[in-house]
């Protein structure tokens, strides 16, 4: 598989990235995990949106899912006539939520242009096998597996520690962990936001106790630098450790 950063900045758009979006390829067929605040432009560099087959969404905070509405656009009023029907697959309510955030539709006029579908625990798109599990974050959150040519990796979405994440995670080739805060920043952050991101410290533990070899750091605030993100993930994980950064090519 063929995992392309689009946008890892945590929470809002950076100077540097778009929100959180991948772009997953394989065997000719594409997967888009989120698409937030920004991320169609920057996702036009490395596909032609008529090749995605489905976009699945992680939850359905803005930074996750904005540029939904774009898409539509695009595939409502293409040149070449309507597109068929995409996939959009997110938690319960994707369908209201989208239609509300576009404004200026109804459902039944955008299920012409997206088939709406909530997440099972595992289902098959193409090569693609996908399991979702929830996760630690005040709306509806998953973590996203995702398996083709014997490899795979997990997506956490946006969550804090939990064990679920570990569980779907263990046997994984690489893990693309949030790591939103910095430890010290947590004793300041109000409202809670502390128990529902994770800290650089704890996506690298998280990783570690996964078992997995190979993590990517990712949904990065840009207040944050990237070697204070590394330095603080170091000492917790021993494996290959890579900070996202938009336009990022993996192989998994």
């Amino acid at each position: 598989m063929k995992l392309t950063i689009v946008g890892c900045s945590g929470s809002f758009p950076g100077p540097d990235s778009p929100a959180s979006c991948y772009l997953v390829e394989h065997d000719g067929h594409r997967l888009v995990l989120d698409l937030g605040s920004g991320a169609l432009g920057a996702l036009q560099r490395y596909t032609d949106l008529r090749s995605i087959d489905a976009v699945l969404l992680s939850h359905l905070h803005l930074d996750h899912v904005a540029d939904v509405g774009s898409l539509y656009v695009t595939r409502k009023y293409h040149p070449e006539g309507p597109l068929p029907a995409l996939p959009v697959i997110g938690p319960r309510g994707v369908a209201e939520r989208i239609v509300t955030m576009y404004g200026d539709s109804t459902p039944a006029a955008m299920s012409e242009i997206f088939d709406f579908r909530e997440h099972t625990a595992e289902q098959q798109i193409g090569p693609f096998t996908v399991t979702v599990m929830r996760v630690r974050h005040p709306v509806i959150a998953y973590a996203t597996r995702v398996e083709a040519g014997g490899r795979s990796f997990v997506f956490s979405g946006d969550t804090g520690p939990t064990d679920a994440l570990l569980d779907i995670t263990r046997g994984a080739d690489l893990a693309l962990f949030e790591a939103s805060f910095l430890t010290e920043e947590v004793a300041h952050i109000v409202d809670g936001a502390a128990e529902i991101h994770m800290t650089a410290a704890q996506a690298a533990t998280q990783a570690t106790l996964a078992g997995v070899d190979s993590l990517v750091l990712t949904h990065l605030v840009p207040w944050n630098s990237i070697s204070a993100i590394e330095s603080e993930a170091r000492p917790h994980f021993d494996g290959s450790l890579v900070i996202a950064r938009s336009g990022l090519v993996i192989d998994v």
